[in-house]
């Protein structure tokens, strides 16, 4: 995953020497990146009796040595773009900046981070502005990675460690997942989301989704301890044809129930509708339309926010309304 996310024989616990096993990942799973790269090693423990295999059925996500501890996930492309993430980091920081200024600890984990750092050196950036002492830790289950961001560091604002789903052993209040769930199957990305919840600070929360190669269209979760809360679309108004065009960034959990039947196939069908019912507001600008869009929307749907955000071509809707 960018998590999804040497020199020497690397050792396990006990000591024992660690050997390389190279597995060629036939999937073409997503990160923080655009474009397709060539797959990459994996390690895994000397005393397996067989290579890790990587099948549409496995139920849990592959487990990686990674000397003492266990990286949890399979690297992604990792190629990113600057500003990809700017949706999911504004929304975080207006509707989560006062829930972080009052934490314990704020400790914000990026998982999966890719080749790049740029995306984590972003979040520590646009967060430290809602809390001075908040960290980031950039985590990323390929070690390569991790190498090449540690250039990037600031600490303690910003560090980087190697890690997956287990989160690198950290107990973060704030978890940023983006483009890293996208490559499994649904019950292996449902199995990421309860490790990742088990590894919370009390009253941790994790905000996990999916956006296009320029961040323009976008969706996401947010889940606590208990479960997913809220999903959100959010997109770039100029260009945008009909709201249904959010639906290939569905969370992995939604986007093969995009079905006649289903409730996110009608939460979409209704956006359509109310989006053709406004199009004499275009005159005025897709803002407009989209504004009116959300209010119409908002009578038999559970929409959390208000127009402040939709301004910015959100919506929010409660999690049990679509599940």
């Amino acid at each position: 995953m960018g998590a999804g996310p040497g020199a020497g024989p690397a050792q396990d616990g006990d000591g024992a020497t660690l050997r390389e096993i190279t597995l060629r990942l036939v999937s073409t799973p997503t990160g923080s990146g655009a474009t397709a790269g060539p797959a990459r090693p994996l390690r895994v423990a000397a005393g397996s009796a067989r290579p890790p295999r990587v099948t549409a059925g496995s139920a849990r996500p592959l487990r990686l040595a990674a000397g003492r501890a266990r990286a949890l996930g399979l690297p992604t492309r990792g190629t990113t773009n600057p500003n990809r993430l700017r949706r999911m980091d504004r929304w975080i920081a207006a509707t989560l900046g006062g829930w972080l200024r009052g934490a314990e600890d704020p400790l914000v984990v990026d998982l999966g981070f890719g080749a790049s750092a740029v995306t984590a050196v972003e979040l520590a950036a646009r967060l430290r502005r809602e809390r001075a002492d908040l960290r980031v830790v950039g985590v990323e289950i390929d070690p390569e990675r991790v190498d090449a961001a540690l250039a990037s560091a600031d600490p303690p604002a910003l560090t980087f460690a190697r890690g997956g789903f287990e989160l690198a052993g950290l107990r973060p209040a704030l978890v940023r997942a983006a483009n890293v769930l996208r490559q499994y199957p649904p019950a292996d990305a449902a199995q990421a989301w309860r490790t990742m919840r088990a590894r919370l600070a009390p009253d941790g929360l994790i905000v996990e989704g999916t956006c296009d190669e320029l961040g323009r269209r976008a969706c996401w979760v947010l889940l606590d301890a208990t479960g997913p809360r809220t999903l959100t679309f959010a997109c770039q108004l100029a260009g945008l044809g009909r709201p249904s065009e959010l639906a290939e960034r569905l969370p992995k959990a939604l986007i093969h129930r995009n079905v006649p039947g289903e409730p996110v196939h009608a939460l979409l069908r209704d956006l359509d509708a109310a989006w053709d019912a406004a199009a004499p507001l275009r005159v005025y600008g897709p803002r407009q339309r989209w504004l009116a869009t959300c209010a119409a929307v908002r009578q038999d749907w559970p929409v959390r926010d208000r127009a402040a955000r939709w301004r910015h071509g959100e919506l929010t809707v409660d999690w049990s309304a679509v599940a």
